[in-house]
């Protein structure tokens, strides 16, 4: 049977055919599409490093701030408040420091010492001038009580020498420490003491707190000042802090 051509499609074309697509698999079976991987899964982010471990340039730059007075491990530094990771004074530097403040006082001691005494020597004088049997105007009991009274005054020169050499010693060490943070010592080695709790100067009360210490333990036959002095070496919390610096709450940081 025929039927009359479709004036749409003159030739008998046929149609394309639409492709077929295959059926899709219900969820569950073949392999599955890649999903966004969920918290937890696939390469984990670098972590910032924990408390203590690295070097303070890597912990800053993973953002991570310890806590002031935190020790950092094994490398010397530790954390203060408003000055960050600062490094540990080590023992040697700050022998080298006290050394060096030992001869500037001393030099100065010396200095004041011997002005003092040849000032004191030059009015004494010698016994012999006061012979019983010199002529003048003054008598030999006279010229024994004016050596007496010179004798007398030379010793209580040289103990108000003393006074104010350990004045002039105490002054110097406590308010350079309290107001500079050093001393001379300290400046030349490049040192500075600083509260742990805040990287401030120690203030006049922590000056002389750390100050007398020592010098309290030097009445034991200096035994005591020692010990102070070496007291670092006990400290197992890594921040060199001996009894003193303890007391006072300070450490000694290199600048």
């Amino acid at each position: 049977m025929s039927y009359p051509p479709d004036p749409n499609n003159p030739y008998h074309q046929q149609p394309p055919q639409q492709p077929q697509q295959p059926p899709q698999p219900p969820p569950g079976y073949g392999y599955p599409q890649q999903a966004p991987q969920a918290a937890g899964y696939g390469y984990p982010q670098q972590a910032p490093p924990a408390a203590g471990y690295g070097y303070p340039q890597q912990q800053q730059a993973y953002g991570y701030q310890p806590m002031p007075g935190t020790i950092q491990a094994n490398n010397g530094y530790i954390n203060i408040a408003q000055l960050g990771p600062v490094k540990i004074a080590s023992m040697g530097q700050r022998f080298v420091a006290r050394l060096i403040d030992g001869l500037a006082v001393g030099a100065v001691i010396a200095l004041v010492m011997a002005l003092g005494l040849a000032g004191s020597l030059g009015i004494v004088k010698d016994t012999d001038d006061c012979s019983q049997y010199s002529y003048g105007t003054v008598s030999y009991d006279d010229c024994l009580q004016q050596q007496t009274d010179a004798a007398t005054g030379l010793v209580a020169t040289m103990m108000i020498m003393i006074g104010v050499l350990a004045l002039f010693n105490l002054l110097y060490e406590w308010l350079m420490v309290s107001f500079v943070g050093a001393t001379l010592g300290k400046m030349a080695m490049g040192l500075r003491v600083v509260k742990e709790s805040n990287g401030q100067t120690p203030g006049l009360g922590g000056g002389f707190i750390r100050f007398i210490i020592p010098i309290v333990g030097a009445f034991l036959c200096y035994i005591g000042a020692l010990l102070v002095y070496l007291s670092p070496f006990f400290d197992n919390s890594g921040k060199l802090q001996g009894w003193h610096d303890r007391a006072a709450g300070t450490v000694v940081i290199k600048k």
